[in-house]
């Protein structure tokens, strides 16, 4: 039987002190700890791999707190799972003590005891997450009724953008020099023309001699 540490924080920048302690005072040897330094929304990291690689039936895992082994509480359980039923490993949570799943003589605290604070814990965050998107999907109602407009602001046109406009749609000015002339990019130039179609005349515009779609490549 051999005792694990994990320790996750979610940045290079964060510093895991705290858990090495934590589990250092548990009786955990540095070498039998596994580190990752990064966000714990899957178990895609290397040091938790390592670690799962590592693990044998009988073997504990220990980590400080709930959160350290992810964000994802479906994930969790899944992983939780994997190693309580089928690698017949046990886990030790240090903050929350009912999430201990070694076995004790005569009452429930266990596996039992264990799993069911998880799915209890996978629940309020579950739920927690809908009140978050509710509360969300309500605020942006209640401001869009008030008039507020959400999104970056739409830039006005420059000036002199229609005569530009209307020289390069009319042939007498190439596609980059009237993008040019307006500081703006050939994309954007070419996206705004589109957008914004000079008025009726009663004259028919000439279409460049170039193509759009070949001035499109520029």
């Amino acid at each position: 039987m051999a005792t694990y540490g994990y320790i996750r924080v979610s940045s290079r920048e964060q510093n895991e002190a705290r858990q090495r302690i934590a589990l250092g005072e548990w009786g955990i040897a540095p070498e039998e700890i596994f580190i990752d330094r990064q966000s714990g929304k899957d178990f895609h990291r290397p040091g938790w791999q390592k670690l799962m690689k590592r693990l044998r039936s009988g073997d504990l895992l220990v980590v400080q707190s709930i959160d350290r082994l992810g964000r994802n509480y479906e994930e969790i359980l899944e992983q939780w799972r994997w190693i309580t039923k089928e690698r017949q490993a046990d886990v030790l949570v240090l903050d929350m003590p009912l999430l201990d799943t070694r076995a004790k003589e005569k009452d429930l605290t266990g596996t039992f005891i264990a799993d069911l604070v998880l799915q209890i814990l996978s629940y309020v965050a579950q739920t927690e997450r809908e009140n978050i998107r509710r509360r969300q999907a309500e605020g942006i109602a209640a401001a869009k009724a008030r008039g507020v407009r959400f999104g970056a602001a739409k830039k006005p046109l420059p000036p002199g953008f229609a005569e530009v406009q209307r020289a390069y749609l009319e042939g007498r000015i190439p596609l980059k020099a009237a993008a040019g002339q307006l500081g703006m990019s050939v994309s954007t130039f070419c996206r705004k023309v589109k957008l914004f179609p000079l008025a009726d005349s009663g004259k028919t515009e000439k279409k460049p001699k170039d193509g759009w779609e070949e001035e499109l490549e520029y």
